[in-house]
């Protein structure tokens, strides 16, 4: 067995006294297996590994997986489970309580009958939150692309357009550069609405003398990036170029001094206490930071209630921001990795006030 992340799952399954672990998260199938089909499960032993499909992905799934069994699962796939688990003298099957609803896990108890499934929370999660090499430069490459998608807007936004023009021309350059979609619903919020920490792309016409909030990213062979640049069109009102003065001196202090042994709530608290001390602590709302990984919002936290330790291998976005209701908004955020030493940061569009003309 050389999958190595299968090995460190049993590691933390032990730890857990988890004699066997059935995933039904896609995106921790895919951690685990490299299966990208849509219908799926994978078991986890002491000894073997499973994903569990069905016919029509038999062909797919054995070219994906390594030193994993494909199995093509009965019509009940607790059926198969359940024969898996007497082959293995198994009695307690842990289930990822987070991903199953109430009435699958009634349907699957009835079925596994006498053996008896038991709800966890994590087990894969946490490993996921360490990337290795490999997956530091699909992140990378994603964090590319974000970085190409922005120069390549700068250059197509001006005023007339909606931000839903926008947001589809962006939309648009990220899959025709290699991303299967955008990471998230893409942010376009301008001129009062950019007072919107999660403003989606609307109808409304951009202006001229007003800044323009692009928050997005792509999601490119599995893993996410998150970019948030804010601009001007013309010039706004000075208040906005004062707040954005502040936010970028925010965003660089904490980029220059997130390392790993901090916590969450201690890197919150560089960029924090920075807007706090201009006297916009209020207008700050949200945390600074998000793990990000094959999902746009992953652990750790960096925010004011946040005990999580950062380590190296982590990747995590830095993004704070001031919101005044009637005028508008800034958020500056890059994507950075912990290193043994400090960070390095996978994002490179310009934080310089960008102002375009009107």
């Amino acid at each position: 067995m050389s999958n190595q992340r299968v090995l460190k799952l049993r590691e933390a399954m032990q730890q857990k006294n988890v004699e066997a672990l059935f995933v039904t998260s896609a995106i921790n199938r895919r951690y685990l297996t490299g299966f990208t089909g849509s219908s799926g499960y994978c078991l986890v032993t002491m000894n073997d590994a499973y994903l569990l499909t069905d016919f029509r992905y038999m062909t797919q799934a054995a070219e994906q997986t390594k030193d994993v069994q494909v199995v093509e699962h009965k019509q009940r796939v607790m059926d198969t489970v359940k024969e898996l688990l007497a082959a293995a003298n198994v009695s307690k099957l842990a289930f990822e309580q987070d991903d199953v609803s109430f009435a699958a896990y009634s349907a699957y108890a009835e079925q596994l009958k006498p053996a008896e499934l038991v709800p966890v929370s994590g087990l894969v999660e946490q490993l996921r939150i360490i990337k290795d090499a490999e997956e530091l430069k699909v992140m990378q490459r994603a964090a590319d692309l974000a970085d190409a998608t922005f120069e390549h807007i700068l250059g197509f936004v001006k005023p007339g357009m909606t931000e839903r023009e926008v947001d589809l021309e962006m939309e648009f350059f990220m899959r025709k550069n290699g991303a299967t979609s955008s990471s998230f619903d893409t942010i376009v919020a301008s001129g009062e609405r950019s007072a919107m920490p999660h403003g989606v792309a609307s109808q409304r016409v951009i202006a001229g003398n007003e800044l323009i909030t692009f928050d997005f990213g792509a999601l490119l062979d599995g893993y996410c990036s998150d970019l948030t640049r804010t601009i001007a069109i013309g010039k706004p009102d000075p208040k906005l170029k004062e707040i954005y003065d502040i936010v970028l001196e925010a965003q660089l202090h904490a980029v220059a001094n997130i390392k790993p042994g901090m916590t969450g709530r201690e890197a919150d608290a560089l960029a924090r206490d920075i807007i706090a001390k201009y006297g916009y602590g209020d207008q700050f709302g949200h945390s600074t930071g998000h793990g990000l990984g094959m999902e746009v919002h992953e652990n750790p936290r960096l925010s004011k209630l946040s005990d999580d330790i950062l380590k190296p291998g982590m990747v995590v976005t830095v993004e704070p921001g001031i919101y005044i209701p009637g005028l508008g908004g800034v958020r500056i955020e890059d994507d950075i990795v912990i290193t043994e030493t400090g960070n390095a940061v996978l994002t490179h569009s310009s934080k310089e006030f960008t102002v375009l003309p009107v």
